[in-house]
C-alpha cells in the first residue's frame, strides 16, 4: 500500500505540474469559449481575436522553456566557472604542478606532493629540478617559442624514477602552466629486462653451439680416423645438445606462464601426492649425489587450489636444487604443514638441505632470470638459470609466495606458502 500511494502522489505532483506550466494556455482557451458563446450572435469576426489570444498563450509555455533553457546553460557555465585548478589538478592521476610566468609553483597535486616531496607554492621550480632537460623545458614554455614540449627526466632520490614530462600552457591570457609527468619507470624496466632476457638466452645458446661447431670440425679433420676421440666428441655434443634442449623448454615453459600470469587455478589438489611423487621421481638423482630425502608431512588433509602439473614443477625444480646443491650436507627434509597463524591461512611445503648454504647478497637476486651464485657450479650441475624464475612465476599464478632462509654452512631452506583458498 505504501509503494501504491506513492506511486499516486508522484502522478499527483506531475499532472499538477503540467497544469501549472499549461496555466495561461488553459485561461486563454476558457476566454476564448466564453467570447464564442457571449458574442458570437454579434459578429463572427469576435472569434478572430479569440483565436489570437489563443494562439498568444500557447507561445508563452514556448518562450518560458526557451528562457529556462537558456538559464540551464548559464547554470552551467557559472558551475564549470567555479571549478577550481585545484579540483581539476586533484582528478588527474599523474604528478601534476600548475606554475605561473616567474616559474614559482601556483599549485601541486598529491601525486606530486608523493612523488617528490618539498614542494609548495611559491618555490621555484628551476631550484626545485636542476637537470639540464627540465631548465630547457622550463624556457622554452615560458619564452613562448612554443605551446607545449616534452622531455625524460629521471629523478634519483629517494629511489629512481624516470618521467615523461610534458609543459604547455593553460588557456589563454592566464599567465599560467602545468607540468604533467607521465611515470615510464615499469616500461622502462620491462625493457631492459626484454634486452637482458635477449642477451643471456642468445649467449646461453651460443656457448654450446660453438663447442659442437668445434667438435664437429675437429671430427672431419684431425679426428677423422681416431675412434677413441671420435666417441668422446660425440659425448661431449650430445650433453651440449641436450642442455640447449632443457634451455629450450625452460623458456617456453616461462612463456607460457607470462602469457596467463593472473589465470586462477580452478581446481583442487593433494600437496602430499604431488609432493610423495616428485620425491620418488628425484630418487635416483639422489642416490646419484648421495643424498637421502626425508619426509615431514602433517597429518589430516592437505588440498589446496592449484594445478597439479605446475605445483609438481615448482616442487621439482626446488628439490631437484636441494639435490644438487646441498649435497655435502648428506641429506635433505621435505616437510609439509598447516599455516593457521599466517595472515592468509594456508599450507607451507618447506625444502631444507644442509649444504654450503647460500649468501646472503645473492637471495634478494637468485629468482631473476638466468641469475646464478656460481655459473660454473651451475654448469656443472646442467643448470639453465632459469628454474627459479619459472618457480616465481607459477607461484604468483597460484596466489601463492616463495620465501627463502639460509645462513653460510648451515644450508639453505625454500618455503612455498600456498592459501587454503
Amino acid at each position: 500500500m505504501t509503494d501504491r500511494d506513492a506511486e499516486q502522489k508522484g502522478t499527483a505532483r506531475t499532472m499538477a505540474a503540467r497544469l501549472w506550466n499549461s496555466r495561461w494556455l488553459l485561461a486563454a482557451a476558457v476566454i476564448a469559449v466564453l467570447i464564442a458563446f457571449a458574442f458570437a450572435a454579434i459578429s463572427a469576426y469576435v472569434l478572430v481575436p479569440a483565436l489570437l489570444l489563443l494562439f498568444a498563450a500557447a507561445m508563452l509555455p514556448m518562450a518560458g522553456a526557451h528562457r529556462s533553457a537558456e538559464g540551464a546553460a548559464a547554470t552551467e557555465t557559472v558551475g564549470l566557472q567555479r571549478l577550481s585548478g585545484e579540483y581539476l589538478a586533484a582528478a588527474v592521476a599523474d604528478p601534476l604542478i600548475i606554475f605561473d610566468r616567474t616559474a614559482a609553483i601556483v599549485h601541486a597535486n598529491a601525486a606530486a606532493f608523493a612523488a617528490f616531496g618539498g614542494i609548495a607554492p611559491g618555490i621555484s621550480l628551476p631550484l626545485k629540478f636542476r637537470a639540464p632537460e627540465m631548465q630547457a623545458l622550463l624556457d622554452s614554455v615560458l619564452s613562448g617559442d612554443v605551446a607545449s614540449d616534452i622531455v625524460d627526466y629521471t629523478e634519483k632520490l629517494p629511489v629512481e624514477r624516470a618521467y615523461r614530462v610534458s609543459a604547455s600552457s593553460v588557456g589563454h591570457g592566464t599567465d599560467l602552466y602545468v607540468l604533467v609527468f607521465k611515470d615510464q619507470s615499469e616500461t622502462r624496466r620491462i625493457d631492459r629486462m626484454r634486452a637482458d632476457f635477449i642477451a643471456n638466452a642468445s649467449h646461453e645458446l651460443r656457448t654450446p653451439l660453438a663447442s659442437i661447431a668445434g667438435f664437429i670440425e675437429t671430427l672431419r679433420g684431425p679426428a677423422r680416423n681416431d675412434a677413441a676421440a671420435r666417441d668422446q666428441f660425440l659425448q661431449i655434443m650430445q650433453n651440449q645438445t641436450g642442455r640447449m634442449a632443457r634451455l629450450i623448454d625452460d623458456l617456453l615453459s616461462l612463456s607460457r606462464l607470462e602469457m596467463k600470469p593472473y589465470l586462477r587455478p580452478g581446481t583442487e589438489v593433494d600437496l602430499r601426492q604431488i609432493v610423495d611423487s616428485v620425491i620418488d621421481s628425484l630418487a635416483p638423482l639422489a642416490r646419484e649425489n648421495s643424498v637421502v630425502i626425508e619426509r615431514d608431512f602433517a597429518e589430516g588433509p592437505l588440498d589446496v587450489p592449484g594445478d597439479r602439473d605446475e605445483l609438481f614443477q615448482v616442487f621439482e625444480n626446488l628439490l631437484e636444487n636441494a639435490c644438487k646443491y646441498g649435497q655435502s650436507g648428506g641429506r635433505v627434509v621435505v616437510s609439509i604443514a598447516h599455516s593457521d597463524a599466517d595472515p592468509e591461512p594456508g599450507i607451507d611445503v618447506t625444502i631444507r638441505d644442509f649444504g654450503p648454504g647460500i649468501p646472503e647478497e645473492h637471495i634478494p637476486r637468485i629468482t631473476e632470470r638466468f641469475y646464478r651464485i656460481d655459473v660454473e657450479t651451475s654448469r656443472t650441475q646442467k643448470g639453465t638459470g632459469l628454474g627459479l624464475s619459472i618457480v616465481k612465476h607459477i607461484l604468483t599464478r597460484h596466489n601463492a609466495r616463495l620465501t627463502i632462509k639460509s645462513e653460510i654452512g648451515e644450508g639453505a631452506a625454500f618455503s612455498v606458502h600456498l592459501p587454503a583458498g
